[in-house]
């Protein structure tokens, strides 16, 4: 890969952040923030095409999630259930294979076969690849692969974390304003490029999105060289 700037970013990762602020800020419950959010991400997953990416990974629920209030967990996992059936069949029809990465232990089991249904669907696709991380926890994911290894280099270890195929991406953006990897890609964001954007995540539009792609097609990546 070079190391001039110019080049398009094509494979990127978002951190959702700012949901609930958005739905308080409006007066309304969480979970209607956490809608607006997934209505939000249907529309960027099209720009994301549009522009060029072919890897998309989201940030939509973390190990640590679970610590937060029984209705709003209840509320997300219902909320993803119902998105699943509902949204996949569409994405099948435009060319978008879907994965999701993290731990399904502890996930309820009805739950976890609408993921494996909606992964078996869309496997033969080929335009974008929506990488869906889903009680996922970016040291997790290096201790579960650790658990497995029996020696070898970066890339044997590589191949032992959930989405070995995943390139690492080029572009975080992070949304709503805050300023940290929050446990995301550990692994795979050695040497990404990352953008913060003020926006809160529902209200992140394509014009943010080109915004964030614009800045990172002017950096000089260098990847510990000269």
């Amino acid at each position: 890969m070079s190391a001039q700037g110019g080049e398009a970013a094509r494979y990127v990762a978002i951190i959702t952040d700012g949901n609930g602020r958005w739905a308080k800020s409006r007066g309304l419950p969480t979970i209607d923030g956490h809608r607006a959010g997934a209505d939000n991400l249907k529309a960027r997953l099209r720009d994301a095409g549009e522009l060029g990416v072919l890897e998309l990974t989201v940030y939509s629920f973390s190990t640590e999630n679970w610590t937060r209030p029984q209705d709003e967990v209840s509320g997300l996992m219902a909320m993803f259930a119902e998105r699943i059936v509902e949204e996949t069949p569409e994405l099948h029809d435009s060319g978008v294979r879907i994965r999701f990465v993290g731990r399904r232990e502890g996930v309820d089991p009805k739950l976890v076969e609408q993921m494996q249904w909606a992964e078996a669907l869309t496997a033969g696709n080929d335009k974008i690849t929506l990488y869906v991380a889903f009680n996922y926890g970016g040291r997790a994911e290096i201790v579960d692969a650790a658990k497995r290894f029996e020696g070898g280099d970066e890339d044997d270890f590589r191949k032992l974390l959930y989405a070995p195929e995943m390139h690492d991406p080029d572009l975080i953006i992070r949304t709503s304003g805050e300023k940290r990897l929050s446990n995301y890609l550990m692994w795979q964001s050695a040497y990404s490029e990352l953008v913060f954007s003020e926006a809160l995540w529902p209200d992140f539009d394509r014009r943010d999105f080109e915004a964030a792609m614009m800045e990172y097609a002017v950096r000089r990546r260098r990847f510990g060289g000269r």
